[in-house]
């Protein structure tokens, strides 16, 4: 079991229960947003993976999962898939866990980076895209974008594991606030507990490496948050180092 030394910047009071929890065992992904699970109970069901990106050394077939029941009339399926457990370490699946940790972690200020903001927006238009945060009600404003990370190769945290030209564009958008002369900032969110370190995926995509490292030099803060996840709960836990 991983052992985790927490720094003193934990924010271990951000955290997302899981409730009513299934557990299967993954079979197959139809498509980018639905995958098959046999349930240890017995019988096969469908899912919903609220998670484009490749997943492939996760989503094997064997691979123990755990679901959580969303039964409503207009669903094409009856459950989400919630989480993996990946070599004896469980990640969590939901790439739009992160933004709901992150605005939790802001709102408690429990982020020392941004700790000082009274006021927390959500999901505000700017040009071409829509940035997932606008801090405000002190100092100058700031605009962040969380990023969701489930990738970790020898303990190296990877974003993207699937080209986004999206993604680049939240970057320029980011310079682009730079220049205005408000804060801007990327917060890469790994939902598993083995990253020791965060590096942009240049062997999947080399254009966001560059435009990462571009936006870092046009003044874009860059972190990393690395997370703890169980089949009750996941923590967003302390930053770890970022190499560009």
């Amino acid at each position: 079991m991983l052992t985790m030394k927490m720094s003193k910047d934990s924010v271990t009071k951000a955290k997302i229960s899981f409730k009513s929890l299934v557990q299967g065992t993954f079979v197959r992904r139809d498509n980018r947003f639905r995958v098959q699970v046999q349930l240890d109970d017995g019988g096969r069901v469908a899912a919903h993976l609220a998670n484009p990106g490749r997943l492939r050394e996760l989503l094997v077939p064997g691979h123990a999962v755990w679901l959580r029941p969303a039964h409503a009339p207009q669903r094409r399926t009856n459950y989400d898939l919630v989480l993996v457990l990946y070599e004896g370490l469980y990640v969590s699946m939901n790439s739009q866990l992160p933004n709901r940790l992150v605005e939790k972690a802001l709102r408690q200020r429990c982020l020392p980076d941004f700790a000082a903001y009274t006021e927390v927006q959500r999901e505000i238009r700017l040009g071409e895209s829509r940035l997932d945060f606008k801090l405000g009600g002190t100092g100058t404003p700031c605009w962040i974008e969380v990023k969701s990370v489930t990738l970790v190769v020898n303990g190296i945290a990877r974003f993207p594991d699937a080209p986004t030209t999206r993604g680049r564009r939240h970057l320029h958008e980011l310079a682009n606030i730079i220049a205005g002369g408000d804060r801007g900032a990327v917060i890469f969110v790994v939902q598993r507990a083995d990253a020791v370190s965060f590096a942009p995926n240049d062997e999947t995509d080399p254009s966001f490496g560059e435009a990462l490292r571009q936006a870092r030099k046009a003044g874009v803060e860059v972190s990393a948050l690395r997370c703890r996840v169980t089949p009750q709960a996941i923590h967003l836990l302390d930053k770890v180092p970022v190499c560009l």
